[in-house]
């Protein structure tokens, strides 16, 4: 019985950042924008507008009303909307709950290829969405085999994994470091660019040891400091950016960038208690112990 329940804690931490993920993204799409803008603003995309007799103006519209652009990536939004309610309700015998998450998870995909577009091909930015992307994945998995299953640890790995990597690729420089992780840095702790620079250079290098911790005596550890920086990392959007001078506090800019990031510290926190000494009982050879 005991057993009985800290699987469905763990599954219900899943569906919490699951929830957290779609739901940030929904208030991007309905609220602002999706960021589909690489994927759609191409010739060949308005050519083939042309070819099946839609006019300029009505595919990207005409600065009063809205092009079929704006139309469907706002509809998107919806579909968010949709993503966001499965994933606290899906069961193992709803086949069409799970498939649409798979879906959802797709969508994630799609939207961290537009953002490595946008990035002009940077490697990182495309790896660290892992996290984000094989959420929805990794609850289905949970539902259908079990929190404990190898399958379902894996994937959660192997999305904790990215998202550290790619974030510590940018932080020590392999990649140019953003201008708002500067900012962010600047902001909430007060340091300069020479400071900020080696204090990135610092939580990079441990990005990339938590990564190799895993295989270590020391995984606890390792995890349990990855659920605290991705917390952290993930409020630090808000925090920083957030300010009473700003209509809502500036809550409709920057809360919805925490929240979506929630499979950062969902993630490792999910691991850690799969794998804590505590979790492990006797299970069959498709269960990690």
């Amino acid at each position: 019985m005991q057993s009985d329940s800290k699987e469905q804690r763990r599954i219900w931490w899943l569906r919490l950042g699951t929830f957290l993920c779609f739901a940030g993204w929904t208030w991007q799409h309905l609220y602002w924008e999706g960021p589909y803008g690489e994927l759609l603003w191409h010739d060949s995309t308005f050519q083939f507008a042309e070819w099946i007799g839609i006019s300029w103006d009505r595919f990207i519209g005409d600065g009063n009303q809205p092009g079929i652009i704006q139309i469907w990536i706002a509809r998107t939004g919806w579909l968010f909307v949709g993503f966001s309610v499965v994933s606290l309700t899906a069961s193992k015998q709803s086949k069409i709950q799970l498939a649409s998450l798979i879906f959802g998870s797709t969508m994630l995909a799609v939207i961290a290829y537009a953002r490595y577009l946008q990035s002009q091909y940077e490697l990182p930015m495309l790896i660290e969405h892992g996290g984000q992307v094989l959420m929805p994945v990794i609850l289905v998995l949970a539902i259908q085999l079990g929190s404990r299953h190898w399958a379902t640890v894996t994937a959660a790995i192997v999305a904790f994994v990215m998202t550290f990597a790619g974030h510590g690729s940018y932080a020590v420089g392999i990649w140019p470091t953003p201008a708002n992780f500067f900012g962010m840095t600047n902001v909430l702790l007060g340091l300069e660019y020479e400071s900020a620079k080696l204090f990135l250079l610092t939580v990079g290098v441990l990005d990339f040891a938590i990564c190799v911790g895993l295989m270590s005596p020391w995984r606890a550890g390792c995890l349990l400091y990855g659920g605290l920086w991705g917390f952290l990392t993930a409020a630090a959007r808000p925090a920083a950016g957030m300010s009473t001078g700003l209509y809502y506090w500036g809550a409709d800019q920057f809360l919805h960038e925490a929240i979506l990031r929630a499979p950062h510290f969902v993630i490792p926190i999910f691991i850690w208690s799969v794998l804590r000494p505590d979790s492990v009982t006797q299970g069959n050879d498709s269960t990690v112990g």
